[in-house]
């Protein structure tokens, strides 16, 4: 075929990422990373002075525009690529992150009247101070005997976009009624470059509970959650969901000129940034998980059939991969919990030392670490330090570390820590393989995969499956412009794309039968710490919402 060109871009919880690509072999022509201006909002809003409550992760709609206007020109600027040759653009997006819009499209936080509202602004993946909503939806499933639905994942955390909603017209109505539409940030980012109110499925199926049978939850199921919230999909969730393959829309005038793109280019519905990395990472069938390990880590698994219990999601069908369901759980935190470590609590004489020898304190720590033996320093944590996904599905819950003495070494903390990331997603695996999903192989992306290779070795004994690595350092962005070369007819078939566009690295991890031997007692140990601190009604939990609830 004559040589087309896509971009994918990726946005992830800091910055955002894209990448040109040669459709014929998926060779990346250019690649460029810009940092959100505001970063995550967490303390304050952008005038510096209205605080934000414990639990909250704002970010500011522009910044994922500025993204554009910055990479896009870069793009084009150094693959020498002519616009007419490109014939389509993707997006992935961190999810749910939503906001809401009047009707223009104009995020309410940038009207001069909401700019002190903190409930304008968008509402991060991670914001977690809905978790009292969340509470009460799952009352409210159980009650109406819908709780073991597969869309709602057996559990449904303050993550998803309902609860979200539910925050916004609790806390602030006034900004609930002045949103013609509630969305999330990836469509959003489609609907001011096109004009199209289509929303993804992707988005649509995970974070909204639409089903393509069912629609959205029931008003009636929704009157129950809060007064006022009957008719939130039909007023405030317009538009036709779009399935992968399909179009969006097409670039606008006005959006074609800003970025140096050809107008009526093709735009791809936006995909959940995690399950962009499945057709990026080369995930060919449904003996293999993808793992996305970032600031925070995604599994996903692919069924032929729905499967849905613990927090693991997969009641959506053709989402992400053609004629597979796929089953969705992750952790919360994975990047954020090393580097919470390394910048609150290493000494300064390590510091010193990385910086002696022109390395991170990440790497040090690494060649420390790795000289321990499983079990050595009798360290355990849990990986609670953003809330847990799976299987207790609570933003509240916290991060534990037990074991400590005063010779305990800050290696033997930041191993305890690694270690409890792969222990958590070894439980969401063996859920996986309960429901029927023969896993033999796990594809793994993310900038810690790609450069931390003793953590992922690790990982590879803790799951006792060899682990491949993704070819691309850009799997998300990668996967976004395999969408886009589908919606714009470049490709029929999906696995067609994926086959040509995307590959994995020779280099493996082979699990180490002595170690992982090891790593199953401490499993075992993981878990019963779990439950203890976890499980509804146990008296760690209860010990913990006592510490919680005193919380300033």
């Amino acid at each position: 075929m004559s040589e087309k060109y896509v971009i994918g871009v990726d946005y992830g919880t800091l910055s955002g990422r894209g990448v040109l690509v040669r459709c014929s072999d998926g060779k990346v022509l250019a690649a460029k990373a810009e940092e959100y201006r505001h970063g995550v909002m967490d303390r304050f809003l952008p005038d510096g002075t209205t605080a934000l409550p414990d639990a909250w992760a704002l970010q500011y709609p522009a910044d994922y525009l500025e993204v554009l206007e910055h990479v896009i020109p870069e793009l084009l600027r150094e693959s020498r690529i002519a616009k007419t040759e490109i014939v389509g653009m993707g997006f992935d997006f961190t999810s749910c992150t939503m906001l809401p819009i009047d009707e223009d499209a104009v995020p309410l936080s940038e009207k001069e009247e909401f700019r002190d509202h903190r409930n304008a602004y968008a509402k991060l993946w991670k914001h977690h101070g809905a978790q009292r909503h969340a509470d009460i939806v799952n009352r409210v499933l159980e009650e109406s005997g819908m709780a073991g639905e597969a869309r709602f994942g057996g559990r449904i955390s303050s993550e998803v976009l309902i609860p979200k909603i539910m925050e916004i017209l609790e806390e602030d109505p006034q900004v609930y009624e002045a949103a013609d539409e509630l969305l999330e940030a990836g469509d959003w980012v489609t609907r001011v470059l096109t004009g199209s109110h289509r929303r993804s499925c992707s988005m649509a199926g995970y974070k909204a509970w639409w089903d393509p049978k069912k629609g959205y939850l029931e008003s009636s199921v929704m009157k129950k959650l809060a007064p006022g919230l009957e008719h939130v999909s039909a007023e405030k969730m317009p538009g036709e969901i779009c399935a992968i393959g399909e179009a969006v829309g097409r670039l606008s005038e006005v959006w074609a000129e800003k970025l140096g793109l050809q107008e009526g280019m093709v735009i791809a519905p936006t995909i959940i940034d995690s399950h962009a990395g499945v057709p990026g990472g080369c995930l060919s069938n449904d003996r293999q998980a993808m793992m996305v390990l970032g600031t925070s880590s995604v599994v996903l698994a692919l069924s032929r059939k729905p499967f849905s219990e613990k927090g693991v999601c997969g009641g959506v069908r053709d989402a992400i991969v053609p004629g597979y369901y796929a089953l969705e759980s992750g952790l919360a935190c994975v990047g954020d919990l090393f580097g919470w470590f390394v910048d609150r609590f290493v000494p300064a004489d390590y510091a010193k030392q990385a910086e002696t020898r022109g390395i991170s304190v990440h790497e040090l720590l690494s060649e420390k670490a790795e000289m321990l033996q499983p079990g050595e320093s009798g360290v355990m944590a849990l990986d609670w330090w953003n809330g847990n996904k799976t299987p207790y599905v609570d933003g509240g819950l916290t991060g534990e570390l037990i074991g400590m003495t005063l010779n305990t070494k800050p290696e033997e903390i930041y191993r305890a820590l690694i270690e409890a990331t792969a222990f958590g997603t070894r439980q969401i695996m063996e859920l996986y393989e309960q429901g029927g999903v023969a896993l033999e192989e796990i594809i793994a992306s993310g900038g810690i995969a790609m450069k931390n290779p003793m953590l992922m070795q690790i990982y590879a004994d803790v799951l006792g499956k060899t682990i491949r690595l993704a070819a691309s350092d850009q799997a998300a962005a990668l996967g976004s412009a395999i969408y886009a070369s589908l919606s714009a007819g470049v490709y029929d078939s999906y696995w067609d794309a994926v086959q040509n566009m995307s590959a994995v690295q020779e280099k493996t991890y082979v699990p180490n039968p002595e170690n992982t031997e090891t790593y199953q007692k401490l499993y075992e140990i993981y878990c019963d710490l779990g439950e203890l601190m976890g499980e509804a009604e146990s008296r760690g939990r209860t010990l913990l919402a006592k510490l919680r609830s005193m919380k300033r």
